[in-house]
């Protein structure tokens, strides 16, 4: 099984890439994860339809028809990390490759969310983008070490 992040934007600080690089090179021996910079629609003063479609038809062009998509959404399901520890242990044996979304500044295009298998809320905050990166892969890291018994999460 692959993992997958697909990201709309680029250019993020090098505090955003370190700490994303540090939680990927952690997790690379038992689940590999992919970040996929998509670049982000322009935006003027009315474009912004026009810039959340670019996006959307970006980011569909980065799935396949077998994946399993999950739109990280402050709207969506809120796991606590155990509980996604579960959810990614049976997306584990399923199989499926794991292709995780970040929408960019006014969210998903409507096929983008028609296509998505489910939605994720890591938080009932409204959280900026870099930091859903960090936030992500970090629970990503806490749901496979608790797979694996590893002392990293503590109750």
């Amino acid at each position: 099984m692959r993992v997958a992040l697909l990201a709309v934007g680029q250019r993020m600080p090098a505090w955003v890439r370190e700490s994303f690089e540090e939680y990927a090179k952690r997790l690379k021996a038992r689940l590999p994860v992919t970040l996929v910079e998509i670049p982000a629609g322009h935006r003027g003063a009315a474009d912004a339809a026009r810039a959340l479609a670019e996006e959307g038809k970006r980011l569909l062009a980065k799935v396949k028809p077998s994946d399993h998509v999950v739109l990280l959404d402050e709207r969506g399901a809120a796991r606590s990390s155990l509980e996604h520890s579960r959810w990614l242990a049976a997306r584990m044996r399923g199989g499926r490759d794991l292709v995780f979304l970040i929408g960019g500044p006014d969210g998903f295009a409507a096929d983008v969310v028609a296509r998505a298998d489910e939605r994720w809320s890591l938080s009932s905050l409204t959280l900026p983008h870099a930091l859903v990166r960090i936030v992500w892969i970090e629970q990503m890291y806490r749901a496979v070490t608790l797979l694996d018994g590893h002392p990293y999460h503590r109750e």
